[in-house]
């Protein structure tokens, strides 16, 4: 059991280490941060089922780090909660497959509210349909899943946070996020407690 917990780790950090890396975050960086603290818009991240709950984690570490951002679930942003975005914003896509037809859905909705709204992608196939249409495209690399079966998403999910923390901390970076800044928004529990000691 041992041995093979260990050849998991390895195989979940060789898809880290194999990562594409390119101008790309530089681009998004400032990207969102015209759009979000120059512009006073926010960032929208939205995604499907697995992927779904990475955007959602997405968000709300961009929020709790200083960059305004909401998870937009793309069903019910047919159902009017498209609503909530604005001409400033900035969309943040996440779909390991490049496929998703929700996902695409929301991207067609979206240009439609707002032409010129800028998109980025977080994807496993850069190629895609979505990685053909958006602005910015993050490439998880595409690894292979450590499911037995090859089917359930692991090690791309596992890629898509990784992504997802680089691009926050870079954001923090940029906007040089205190620690003081932090405990702004974080009045409750331990990190608050720690944030206000610091």
């Amino acid at each position: 059991m041992e041995e093979r917990i260990m050849k998991l780790l390895e195989k979940e950090a060789d898809a880290i280490r194999n990562i594409p890396v390119s101008d790309v975050y530089k681009k998004a960086v400032d990207l969102i941060y015209r759009h979000v603290h120059q512009m006073h818009g926010k960032l929208i991240v939205s995604g499907m089922g697995k992927a779904g709950q990475i955007a959602q984690n997405i968000a709300t570490t961009f929020s709790s780090t200083g960059t305004p951002a909401i998870f937009l679930h793309p069903s019910d942003a047919q159902h009017g909660d498209l609503g909530v975005i604005q001409y400033n914003d900035m969309i943040f896509l996440v779909s390991n497959s490049g496929k998703t037809r929700e996902i695409l859905e929301l991207f067609k909705l979206s240009k439609n509210l707002f032409s010129e709204i800028p998109v980025m992608v977080l994807t496993g196939n850069a190629n895609s349909p979505l990685g053909e249409l958006s602005d910015i495209v993050f490439n998880t690399g595409n690894p292979d899943e450590v499911c037995p079966l090859g089917l359930t998403p692991t090690t791309s999910t596992t890629t898509m946070t990784v992504i997802g923390d680089i691009l926050v901390v870079l954001m923090m970076e940029r906007i040089q996020f205190s620690a003081q800044d932090y405990a702004k928004r974080h009045h409750g529990g331990y990190l608050g407690q720690k944030s206000r000691q610091v």
